[in-house]
């Protein structure tokens, strides 16, 4: 299906590659306008490496985490303007609905919204989201909701970023290391070099690593066999450098990965420390 190539599309594919705007346009006319098909253009032209997910935040609002004794909960609440996300009843509000989900551990957001409000039972949450729409005068929407269950042998970093426009939580396989978990959430907010997709190499699915084989190839010529497969297996581990969170380099000391981070942490006590999953949601992402 074609997609007409605006200026506005040319613009998000610039943001997103850092390529130029000619070279944008041409990929896309080339794509006939389909974004991911320009992007895959452009990176086997060896124009664009690192790809942002999303050329600019569609929506305002705040992501909120609740942490209990045996659970966190994590809401992303929307609202239409900044102004509205920074005014006290709007900060309430998600403080409340965070703490009503990791109280309350619903199985979707759709039962959340259906549920009775733990506090009055005269009302559900969704009766409490219009009320704060009638408070405000603004459109207010759960956007999304997600409750882990902690395990007591396990340690949890929660770190919220630019006022709760994104909010990272990282869960480590042994107790008492809330401190370094914390600073690995820090890791994975500031996004750098770009924002980790999995924990691991052996966690990215076999046929994105065909993809990236696929488009290092496109980029070499004139080179033998055995050089080409050397030169594509080198561009395939940078690519794991780049999206698995253990690969990459610590922000608080770029000598070292965060692998390197765990088994330093856990080497004085023998311990192995290792990244269970990580959390990372932006707003309107």
């Amino acid at each position: 299906m074609t997609q007409t190539v605006t200026p506005a599309l040319i613009k998000e594919l610039r943001e997103r590659t850092g390529v130029g705007m000619t070279k944008c346009k041409e990929a896309l006319d080339e794509a006939k306008g389909n974004m991911d098909t320009a992007i895959e253009i452009l990176r086997k032209a060896g124009m664009a490496s690192a790809v942002k997910k999303q050329g600019r935040e569609t929506k305002e609002g705040c992501i909120v985490a609740k942490d209990n004794a045996d659970s966190i909960a994590v809401v992303e609440v929307n609202a239409e303007t900044d102004f509205v996300v920074k005014n006290d009843k709007f900060q309430e509000f998600c403080k409340k609905i965070a703490e009503e989900a990791a109280a309350t551990k619903p199985a979707s957001l759709e039962a959340f919204l259906a549920q009775k409000y733990s506090k009055d039972g005269s009302t559900t949450i969704e009766a409490l989201r219009s009320l704060i729409i009638q408070v405000i005068g603004e459109n207010i929407q759960l956007r999304r909701l997600e409750v882990i269950k902690k395990n007591p042998k396990h340690s949890y970093g929660i770190y919220s970023h630019l006022g709760g426009k994104i909010l990272t939580l990282v869960e480590l396989n042994t107790p008492n290391e809330t401190d370094l978990a914390r600073d690995i959430a820090m890791h994975v907010a500031a996004g750098v070099p770009q924002v980790a997709e999995f924990v691991s190499p052996t966690d990215v699915p076999e046929e994105v690593l065909i993809k990236e084989r696929e488009i290092a190839r496109s980029q070499i010529m004139n080179k033998p066999a055995n050089i080409i497969e050397k030169i594509v297996d080198g561009k395939v581990n940078a690519f794991c450098d780049q999206i698995c969170l253990i690969r990459q380099k610590f922000i608080k000391d770029e000598s070292m990965t965060i692998m390197e981070l765990l088994a330093k942490k856990g080497s004085p006590e023998g311990k192995t420390i290792h990244v269970v999953r990580f959390l990372r949601w932006q707003i309107g992402v």
